[in-house]
């Protein structure tokens, strides 16, 4: 008594009176839709890992392994730069997981990495699997088809950190071979 009757908009905003709605989910799930087609890029737009040094003033990312110039300016590279970007640190990752590791059973590694839910897993080298593989799983180096080379560590947490060292070691001296200049005697 004494309340003025609810705004219409009220009404509406609670659902009262409408009709009911279709659930999302069967739409979100994908059933009955035609089959997608299998992604050819990398699942992750970017390197990035959500750790970037290059804010506190390194030139080489101690998270993902790019140059500070590549992070600042790769919202506007052409795909082919990207592509030279990815390509480099796949191929410092597989020579960094090389130093620490040998992959005695590729097919082991493989069904690891795809329980794991390794992101393409199917289309990842085998030495950089190994590194995605090892930071995602619970399991022995034996167990994911990988051994220990002679100077590599046995722990699984610690071939991750030895590698990932490695890793940012060997980008730092790529970025000085090519970008920094000698200062003559």
């Amino acid at each position: 008594e004494g309340q003025a009757p609810r705004a219409p908009r009220l009404k509406a905003l609670s659902g009262e009176g409408q009709a009911p709605r279709a659930p999302r989910l069967k739409a979100l799930s994908g059933e009955g839709q035609a089959p997608r087609a299998p992604r050819l890029k990398a699942l992750r737009r970017t390197p990035c890992v959500g750790i970037c040094s290059t804010t506190y003033g390194d030139l080489v990312c101690r998270g993902c392994k790019r140059f500070a110039h590549e992070i600042v300016g790769w919202n506007g590279y052409l795909e082919s730069q990207r592509d030279l970007v990815w390509s480099r640190l796949r191929k410092l990752l597989g020579e960094s997981v090389r130093v620490h590791l040998r992959i005695v059973d590729e097919e082991r590694l493989r069904a690891a990495a795809l329980a794991a839910q390794v992101p393409d897993a199917a289309r990842l080298p085998a030495d950089v699997l190994a590194f995605e593989t090892l930071r995602l799983s619970p399991l022995p180096l034996d167990a994911l088809g990988l051994a220990h080379t002679e100077s590599g560590p046995t722990d699984v947490r610690d071939a991750v950190l030895a590698i990932d060292r490695e890793f940012y070691l060997r980008s730092r001296a790529h970025f000085e071979a090519s970008f920094k200049t000698l200062s003559s005697p």
